[in-house]
């Protein structure tokens, strides 16, 4: 799901503003989803999963996919096109954001398609944190698939092509319905019964990406022998976070192998033994070293 052309990025720009101007708006009014809720988020319930439907469809049919990707084709006409389509089937908020990524230029139909879901997946995190749970969020997405990585006969269950989308359906809300928040469970199942040719690991590490991202914060997984304190979380990510300029959120891995005592990745690189000094530095915070 990387959107790598500079139409598409720029594009992609343009969508998330008109999307957090739906969110204030969903938040304020307590409307944007197509089924009400419980929660205090209710103005986004729906909305993450409208846009997959959406998703869905332009997925499906790759004679609409091109249709509104077509950079020829005027925008206003593709708007239209999918207003016809989908007036009716999807709340009104959902409807709109559609409407304007398809006025938008596009490298490529599938970054289209990418957007689309980039979006269904922000949908959630701004869900669940308008309810306050987006830490969990993130935890949850972290740990189901830290589950999935060791539980070899779950991952082959879940993943198995020949295996119905319902019984799919079945296994993921017994082992998750109640336990997680809507907006994990709707994600998990997403990609799941959908995984538009990424791994399930590999689409869980991208939408907790998306959702990290929705609070600016840069994601660490953290590899130690020995569970770190509530103080030594702190402390680790304060470091970081001066380090990078954001905040950084903490994925902590035990792992009796880490060398040296603290391995920590962010991104594509890797702060462990090798990088003496640097490290050194965060163990002298932390008081591990």
């Amino acid at each position: 799901m990387t959107i790598t052309g500079a139409v598409s990025r720029a594009s992609l720009a343009e969508a998330r503003e008109r999307f957090e101007a739906v969110v204030a708006s969903a938040v304020a009014g307590g409307s944007g989803g197509s089924s009400p809720q419980n929660d205090s988020g209710s103005g986004l319930a729906g909305l993450g999963g409208d846009l997959f439907a959406v998703l869905h469809l332009i997925d499906r049919e790759h004679g609409l996919r091109r249709a509104v990707s077509d950079p020829a084709r005027d925008g206003a006409d593709k708007a239209q096109l999918v207003q016809i389509l989908l007036e009716g089937k999807v709340s009104p908020a959902a409807l709109g954001l559609v409407a304007e990524v398809v006025r938008l230029r596009w490298s490529k139909p599938s970054e289209l398609s990418d957007a689309v879901e980039t979006l269904a997946v922000t949908a959630e995190a701004a869900r669940a944190e308008a309810d306050g749970r987006i830490d969990d969020l993130e935890d949850e997405l972290f740990r189901f698939s830290r589950v999935i990585e060791g539980e070899i006969a779950l991952r082959g269950a879940l993943a198995a092509p020949g295996l119905p989308d319902e019984r799919k359906l079945g296994l993921v809300e017994s082992l998750l319905e109640g336990k997680v928040t809507p907006s994990a469970l709707t994600l998990i199942t997403e990609l799941v019964l959908r995984p538009r040719g990424r791994s399930l690991e590999g689409g869980l590490a991208e939408y907790g990406k998306i959702v990290a991202q929705r609070r600016q914060r840069l994601v660490a997984l953290v590899h130690t022998p020995v569970e770190l304190s509530e103080a030594q979380r702190g402390r680790l990510a304060a470091v970081l976070a001066a380090a990078y300029g954001h905040e950084v959120h903490l994925n902590i891995e035990l792992d009796p192998t880490a060398i040296g005592g603290l391995s920590v990745e962010i991104g594509d690189e890797i702060i462990d033994g090798t990088i003496a000094g640097r490290l050194d530095d965060v163990r002298r915070r932390l008081g591990t070293g």
